[in-house]
């Protein structure tokens, strides 16, 4: 097996250059010497501060919050250039001067914490001062660590909040003076130091430093022997291990760039080894990464944002998304069978795959992941399920020689698991502003209406009312994520766009579950990494597979219908994310819809058991479509067309005498 891994795989300097081309996050500075020393042990410090925290408490919300954001922001300037192209092996004398105003700047809270706690009345002198720098540094951070689209958004929600009154329309509001943007985005719970922070500075943090001790037993290899062990030789076997490796990964991964790099690199060039052409592989490589965030259990870490943001227990949350992440994969599933099926190829042959005996000598290592689960399901605290998270991981390694988390192993996770939550740090910080804005200004109820009301204009009936608002929610979910990270996407968008949603419980007769409408919007903000003309996913992939980059982010979007399609099923009928459901109501919702997934997947790819004419495809899509949507009369009319059509099928199925024979076993 490592013989055909050394063949596959890209080298570790491949994939880096890879993931600083399309992951901002990924694009540091290698400093040695003094500085780099100093940087070392800044990142253990980070780490060591939020485990101490996370054991014996946190400090007050503004302590806690500046002091995660000093230790963020100082490393942000040391560890990411202004310019990806300047060398980064050195460190420009201005970075050291943003490293001493951020420094001081976080620590003005806890210095003048009883001051600043007592004061009635705006701030003004010194307080202005500080207050405007935190606003500047955070921005600086954002672009640098996470990019520039959600550097944009906050400038523009800035400008937005000083120029009210000279905005048009209801888009007007009274105003802020730049003395109350800067009170209100630095010294109050409500801008820079609101609720993402918060999150990032005790849950996020935490699982990050979890996925980086996961990192070092070697779990990453181990998921994609386990892929190959379980998928590899069945029809079109790479693309199954690239779908079933993907899926594991993203359960410890936060990006479905560095996902799409990581796991790519080993499966994208399998697969067109196998005879998938270049576009597909790094499509399903692509759109497989992406569904790693809307993975449970801890979907990139959203689902904690989540629990602030939608006011739903953890538990409730990752049981909603289990359902849709099925389908997701299930549907990426079908549509790689059946395009191996059309052109013929074969599964993995023996020697490529691992025997099962040394899968099973590795499979301790699922244990840290099941355990979570486990602390989660019995109501412990998030925090203190990611720390027990972490001791059950440690415990676990030492089961067998090579997935021992040793000294030197437990410092490199401490610094990879704090260099992982510099961009969620800047990221939620950034996220804040926008977030401050609109709670000042009510922007998202006004955007809300006005896309009710857009809606209400162009249709004729409170249906068409209903899919219409949906469908504007989508594109501006979709256009928001475009480029940004999971956890800031997710901000975001249940910032911005998911009062639509809402506004809809109140301007129509409808009741719309407040966590089917922020599983909405992070889905469409989640697919804007395989959605053209911005698929940074998709465009990694290609790094890879030497496709073409708009081609590949069209076959991953096709790929990942199911995400285009279930997030309005369960607005609908919110039976899919097991909300005000019985056990039979979700397992029957859930057998139709993997059924409907089946017609679907054969209507994308245009072949079942034979080539699929225009008009049989139009026919399985409209009955995956009745399949999905989790309603007694649909499901058993759509049923019964599938059933129809299978027979069909069969009966003119390919005469396939003198074909090569398939390989392997079928999906």
């Amino acid at each position: 097996m490592s013989d055909k891994k050394d063949q596959y795989e890209l080298t570790a300097e491949e994939q880096q250059e890879l993931l600083e081309k399309y992951d901002t996050e990924s694009s540091t500075r290698d400093v040695g010497g003094i500085i780099g020393k100093v940087i070392f042990l800044t990142l253990i410090a980070f780490s060591l501060f939020q485990i101490y925290t996370g054991i014996f408490g946190q400090y007050t919300a503004y302590i806690q919050r500046t002091v995660h954001l000093g230790f963020a922001l100082s490393l942000i300037f040391l560890l990411y250039p202004a310019r990806r192209k300047t060398k980064k092996n050195s460190i420009p004398w201005y970075d050291y001067v943003l490293v001493v105003l951020s420094i001081i700047v976080s620590a003005y809270w806890p210095l003048f914490y009883d001051t600043l706690v007592q004061q009635i009345g705006g701030i003004e002198g010194a307080q202005v001062i500080i207050g405007g720098l935190a606003i500047l540094l955070v921005l600086e951070a954002a672009r640098r660590a996470v990019g520039l689209p959600i550097t944009i958004i906050a400038v523009f929600f800035l400008i937005y909040a000083l120029f009210g009154p000279n905005m048009p329309g209801m888009l007007a509001h009274r105003g802020l003076s730049l003395e109350q943007l800067i009170d209100s985005m630095f010294f109050t719970t409500e801008g820079i130091l609101g609720t993402p922070l918060q999150v990032s500075s005790t849950f996020i943090f935490l699982f990050l430093l979890f996925g980086a001790f996961l990192v070092q037993t070697g779990v990453g290899q181990y998921f994609n022997d386990l892929a190959i062990a379980i998928a590899g030789k069945r029809t079109g076997g790479p693309a199954k291990v690239a779908i079933f490796s993907s899926a594991l990964n993203g359960t410890i991964s936060g990006s479905s760039v560095a996902n799409t790099v990581t796991t790519g690199s080993y499966t994208i060039p399998m697969m067109k080894k196998l005879g998938y052409h270049k576009n597909f592989a790094g499509a399903v490589e692509a759109a497989a990464s992406t569904g790693g965030q809307i993975m449970p259990p801890i979907m990139g870490a959203a689902a904690f944002l989540m629990i602030e943001f939608a006011g739903e227990s953890y538990w409730n949350i990752a049981k909603a998304a289990t359902i849709p992440a099925i389908l997701y994969f299930a549907g990426i599933w079908i549509m790689t069978h059946l395009e191996a099926k059309r052109i013929g190829l074969l599964g993995l042959p023996d020697k490529d795959i691992p025997s099962k005996l040394s899968v099973l000598k590795k499979v301790h290592l699922l244990l840290p992941i099941l355990a979570i689960v486990y602390f989660l399901f019995v109501g412990m605290s998030v925090e203190r399920a990611a720390l027990y998270g972490i001791l059950t991981t440690i415990i676990v390694s030492m089961f067998r020689k090579d997935t021992r988390i040793t000294p030197s192993k437990f410092i490199v996770a401490l610094q990879s698991g704090a260099r992982t939550a510099l961009g969620v740090a800047a990221a939620t910080a950034c996220a804040g502003i926008i977030v401050g804005v609109v709670t000042k200004t009510g922007l998202g109820l006004k955007l809300g209406n006005s896309l009710v009301s857009i809606a209400g204009t162009l249709a004729n009936s409170v249906e068409a009312q209903l899919l219409l608002t949906l469908f504007f929610t989508m594109i501006t979910s979709i256009i928001l994520g475009m480029g940004s990270p999971t956890t800031a996407n997710y901000i975001i968008t249940s910032t911005i766009a998911l009062p639509a949603i809402l506004a809809l419980n109140d301007n129509l007769e409808v009741a719309i579950p407040v966590l089917a409408a922020h599983m909405f919007v992070f889905y469409f903000g989640i697919v804007a990494d395989i959605t053209p003309p911005v698929a940074l996913a998709a465009f990694a992939a290609t790094g890879i597979s030497g496709g073409e980059p708009i081609r590949t982010g069209f076959n991953a979007a096709k790929l990942a219908i199911a995400a285009f399609i279930i997030p309005y099923m369960f607005v609908l009928n919110p039976t899919l994310l097991m909300i005000d459901a019985t056990f039979m109501d979700i397992a029957w919702a859930l057998l139709t819809a993997l059924v409907g997934m089946m017609a679907i997947g054969a209507c994308m790819i245009g072949y079942w058991y034979k080539p699929l004419n225009w008009f049989e495809r139009i026919i399985t899509l409209i009955t995956g479509l009745m399949l999905l949507y989790p309603e007694g009369n649909t499901d058993i009319f759509g049923l019964g067309i599938f059933i129809v059509l299978l027979i069909i099928q069969i009966i003119n199925r390919e005469d396939k005498k003198g074909q090569p024979q398939q390989s392997g076993s079928e999906a």
